[in-house]
């Protein structure tokens, strides 16, 4: 199994879910990095907690592992073994996939423990720009 860096987002961020015919706040798309999803059932936008928005319900308190990217569009289970090595210790994710890569979202309660399964797993987790392990 190949496995690739991830990168810990310093910011903390809250899933939002609004009606499908909801109306994007403004405000969102200045937030720095920001997430929209739309189905015909509902509106998801996840933003980093300092970036306030009205919404139905709020899922707060999670922490963003970026794959480092790009990621070429041929690889195949990227998401799938990350989230297996999560699974198995318990750690629920939220994942995202944008045109260059994956984001896996954990609680912040639990990404010290996701961190260490990763890394026991030979995945390069890095803490900040100056950490290379």
């Amino acid at each position: 199994m190949k496995t690739f860096t991830l990168k810990l987002l310093d910011d903390i961020f809250s899933i939002h879910s609004l009606p499908a015919n909801s109306k994007i706040p403004e405000h969102v798309f200045s937030a720095p990095v920001f997430f929209i999803a739309k189905t015909y059932e509902e509106v998801s936008i996840v933003l980093p907690e300092s970036i306030k928005i009205e919404s139905e319900e709020v899922e707060p308190d999670w922490q963003a592992l970026e794959v480092v990217g790009p990621l070429d569009f041929t690889l195949t289970g990227i998401l799938s073994n990350i989230s297996m090595v999560l699974a198995n210790e318990k750690i629920s994710i939220f994942a995202i996939s944008t045109f260059d890569t994956d984001y896996i979202l954990v609680k912040t309660e639990k990404i010290a423990d996701a961190i260490t399964a990763l890394r026991a797993k030979n995945y390069q987790v890095l803490l900040s720009t100056t950490d290379n392990h």
